[in-house]
Parts: structure tokens; sequence; C-alpha cells
């Protein structure tokens, strides 16, 4: 079990709709423009699809989608990781306004459409009604042999950016190598400007410190003796610190009589020790200060050879130690510019790099291919190519690529004898459709998402191989989560559920379309209906009757 539910709101001709979903096949049928589609369409916008007004339900202002699914332990770490509630659950939600505006929700957490992207890929697995044509396209061709082999492209294509961009570097380096010997001749030019300077990290602040204390020099002087005259008794004048004394002394002597003055005379003794020690560091700073005029012209000199680079530079003389870091930074990245036999050298270990990883690539496909051949090949005697032969055929590209150093070619022979060709020359479009929901099926039975949607792939066939469509899928359903859009009534017979879409007119005249499961008189109805007769006459009824009882059958002996 997989998909639980899915509930629409104003979206496209679909006023309102919930639907629950079982494990194993259901297949979903309707009149032409009913909108069987309208659910496909309507997940994959959930999934992370582009949204815009076009979806909303003619007269509405908003169109409400959400979904839920069953949630795994590999899909809780990733919704964890991603700052997601990791329930038992995944719930999916999307609203789109009138103005194309989308918003969406991961466990009622604000998700972003990649999010959606990257969770919708371990959630469901779309083949879509025009998926043949993909089997024209080089790059389909390739992919899907590679999800096939189970082969990670993304390190080829890592080394492939790796290789170019080391190309680039020396392609570069060799065309601009006069351009490079200028470029380091003015770095070394400025260097060894501020390189006579040496300037310190921290110099600068150090620097104005000193400068200033030796420009006020007589001022420090003259104030730090003031205020040490001041603690210190001079000429019989009492200074601060006597006076401090006398009065400690004073209030001691009456202690005994009035308790107050001890505290007091604490805190008197705590300023006569703080006052001795300010002038003790006073009569320190007298000894060791002194005015330097020849000290002062050695700073003034250096600050002015600061100022001076600093102009000629534009920069504030504080950012002068980064300046030359950078420089050394920018010589050093030209030098290694210039260094042509490193380069090369940088080049060739890219190159194979990539060619190791491409060949590991290449080693993995020509592994796969023959299996995939074989069972594509088994699929298409069941889908009325009875004879036919499919091959991968892998040749070496001219020139490598971010895809590696092979292109895969699907080939086929439509009937037995035929010598297999490409699959776009030599296939029909019956026959190209069938290949497709051959190859589909192969794919999907070794796909990770629990659930498999068809979205009337089975378009250009009918009769006996519809009927081998629809056990193939009932196949699938034993272990997958299956859901098909189909107008067969040889696929609709053999699913384990069955969901009918139908449209009317509303109240407002407008078109709405509704969706309900089918019980089994509902569902022998609807496949006499698809048979194409009159729906309600007993031969239809009896030949409706007849496919959905041999297609249980199919399902109990299959084995």
């Amino acid at each position: 079990m997989a998909l639980r539910s899915i509930h629409l709101r104003n979206f496209v001709i679909v006023e309102e709709a919930a639907l629950e979903f079982e494990a194993g096949f259901t297949a979903l049928t309707g009149e032409t423009g009913a909108g069987k589609s309208i659910l496909i369409d309507a997940l994959q916008l959930l999934l992370g699809d582009r949204a815009d007004a076009s979806v909303l339900r003619e007269g509405a202002d908003r169109a409400e989608l959400s979904a839920e699914f069953d949630s795994t332990p590999a899909l809780a770490a990733w919704l964890s990781d991603n700052g997601f509630d990791a329930d038992d659950a995944i719930l999916l939600r999307r609203t789109i306004d009138r103005q194309g505006r989308s918003r969406a929700w991961i466990n009622g957490t604000p998700a972003t459409t990649s999010q959606l992207r990257a969770l919708g890929e371990s959630l469901i697995d779309i083949h879509g009604q025009h998926a043949w044509q993909s089997l024209t396209r080089a790059s389909a061709i390739r992919a899907l042999l590679d999800a096939y082999a189970g082969a990670d492209t993304a390190q080829v294509a890592d080394r492939w950016q790796q290789w170019q961009s080391a190309q680039r570097a020396l392609a570069s380096a060799e065309s601009a190598q006069e351009t490079l010997a200028r470029e380091r001749e003015r770095l070394d030019w400025q260097l060894s400007e501020i390189e006579r300077l040496a300037p310190g990290e921290d110099e600068w602040s150090e620097l104005n410190a000193s400068h200033s204390r030796l420009a006020h020099a007589q001022a420090l002087i003259d104030a730090a003796a003031l205020a040490a005259q001041s603690l210190a008794p001079e000429d019989d004048v009492p200074g601060a610190i006597d006076s401090l004394a006398r009065a400690h002394h004073a209030l001691l002597e009456q202690a005994s009589i009035e308790p107050e003055f001890a505290a007091i005379a604490d805190i008197l003794a705590q300023a006569l020790a703080q006052a001795e020690d300010a002038l003790h560091s006073l009569n320190g700073y007298l000894r060791k200060t002194s005015v330097d005029p020849e000290r002062l012209a050695l700073l003034d000199a250096r600050l002015a050879l600061w100022l001076s680079l600093a102009r000629r530079y534009k920069s504030p003389p504080e950012d002068l130690p980064a300046l030359r870091t950078r420089w050394l930074q920018e010589r050093a990245e030209l030098e290694a510019a210039s260094d042509l036999d490193a380069l090369r050298k940088a080049e060739r270990a890219a190159a194979a790099a990539y060619q190791e990883a491409a060949l590991q690539l290449s080693q993995q496909r020509r592994a796969a291919a023959p299996r995939l051949a074989e069972q594509v090949t088994r699929r298409m005697q069941s889908l009325g190519m009875e004879g036919g032969r499919f091959e991968v055929e892998i040749r070496p590209l001219e020139t490598p690529a971010s895809s590696g150093i092979d292109d895969v070619v699907f080939l086929v022979a439509g009937h037995a004898g035929s010598a297999p060709k490409p699959v776009a020359k030599v296939a029909s479009g019956g026959e190209l459709s069938r290949l497709s929901l051959a190859i589909a099926v192969t794919t999907s039975e070794l796909g990770a998402a629990p659930t498999l949607i068809f979205d009337e792939i089975d378009a250009g066939i009918g009769g006996v191989v519809g009927d081998a469509v629809g056990r193939l899928m009932q196949t699938l359903g034993r272990h997958r989560q299956v859901l098909a859009v189909t107008h067969l009534p040889q696929v609709a017979a053999h699913a384990h559920h069955h969901l009918r879409v139908a449209k009317r007119s509303g109240a407002d005249g407008r078109t709405i379309s509704s969706v309900e499961a089918l019980n089994a008189t509902q569902r022998v109805e609807e496949v006499a209906r698809m048979l194409g007769s009159d729906a309600g006459s007993r031969t239809s009824i009896a030949h409706a009757q007849d496919l959905l009882e041999r297609a249980a059958r199919a399902e109990v002996t299959a084995p």
C-alpha cells in the first residue's frame, strides 16, 4: 500500500472529490472528456509539477489538492533531514490561486516544489500515454538503460565538469601568457613597495597610540606630577594621604566608645591604601616617562609611510596588511596559472579520472543491456509482436560527453525473420506504444516507487493484446500499487478495484466531473459500456461478465 487517498476541490472541472485507494491494481475509466486524467494531473502537481491559474475550476478563487501516502523508514529519514515531521503517513497539500500563485506543504510544513519533486520520485512512478515518444530521443534511451542498470551517472558528470574546467584553465593560460606576465610584474612591484613597509597586523593601532602618547608627553608628565603632589605631603603642606591618615587615626581612638566609628575607620583605611597605591604608580610612571623628540620623529616618519602607501592604493591604512595578503594570494594564483606544466598535468589527471568513471559506467551499461533486451523481448510476445525481437546496442561516441562514452540505441524487429533496426525508423505508432509498454512494465518491476501509474499507455492496442496488458498490470498489482487510466475493457476487467469518472452539468450550467468506486454490479455495467455496444443489452452484459470472470480466473491460476 502506498497512495492512501486524494482530495480535490475546484480543480479543472472537479468541484470536489475525495477518493481512497487500496493495494493492488485499480482501473480508472470513463467516457471521453469526462476527465479521467485529472487525477493524474493532480498527483503530478502534488509531486512538484509547475502550476498556473488554468487548473482552477471556472468561477473558483482557489484550487486545493491533497494526497496522503504511507511512509517508510527511508522516507521518514528524508523527511527528518529536510525539516518535516516524520509520521507513519505523508500528507502533501498544494493550493493555486487566480494569479497562478502556488503554495505547498509536506506534513503541514511549508515546502518548495523542488522538495515535492525530490519526495515524489520515491512515491510514484508515472508512465504517460506518450511515453513511446521518449524511445526516439537518445538522452531518454540512455537514461532508461542507466535506470535499469542501477547506474550512478553523477560521478561521470562531475568528472566531466572537472575535466572541462581543467581544459579551460589550460587553454586560458596558454592564450594569456603575455598578459599574465605583465600582471605578475605589476603585482611584484606593488608587493616590493608594501614589503619595504612590512606592515604588522596590529601595528597601525599601536603606532597611533604610541605617537599620541609621545606627542602629549609633557602634558602627561605634568598631570602625573600634579596628582602625585596632591597625594603626598610637601613643604609642610599636608597631602591627601596625610589627611586620610589623620582622619583614620582620630576615628580609631574613639571606636571603643562609638562602635559605628570602627566601620567608618575601615572605609578610610581602604581609601588610604588605594591612595598609597595610586601614588606608587604615579611615581613609577614619572620615573619611566620623558619627552623623547627623537622617538617622536621616528614615529612621525613611520606614520607618514603608512599614510602615503594607503593613499597611493586608495585603501584605509589599517587595511594595508590585508591588502598585502591579497596581493600575495593573487601572485600565487598567477604563478599557478603561468605554470603550464602543472596545468597540463592537472588536465591529464582530470581526463584520466573521467575516462575511468566513464569506462565503469560503460561496463555497467553493457552488462545490463542484454538483460533488458531479453526481458523486453519476452514482454513483446504477449503484446501482439510475436516473433519480434528487442536489442540494446551500445556504440562508442565520437567524442566523450557528460553522459559518458556510449551512444545507446534501441533496435527492434517487429516480427520473426526481420533484422532489428533503430526503433524510430521501423516501428509504427502502435508498435511503439506496445514496445513502450513492454519497457515500462520491465523497468517498473525494478523501481523503488511503491505506486505505479499508467496514463492511457495502452492507447492504440486492443483485443487479445489488451487482455495481455491487463494481465501484466494485474501481475504488477500483486507486488506494487498500480493505477491505470484506460479505455480498454480488457484491461479494466483485470483490475482488483475499479473507479469511474463521470461528467454532468451543475446548477450553474458548468460541467462538473466526479469519481466513484464501483461495486460488482456497477462494474459489469461500466465494462459493458466500454465494449462499445448497447451497454444495457443482455449481450453486452453477458460479454462484460465473461470478461470479468475470465480475468478473475487468470488471477487465480497465474503463477
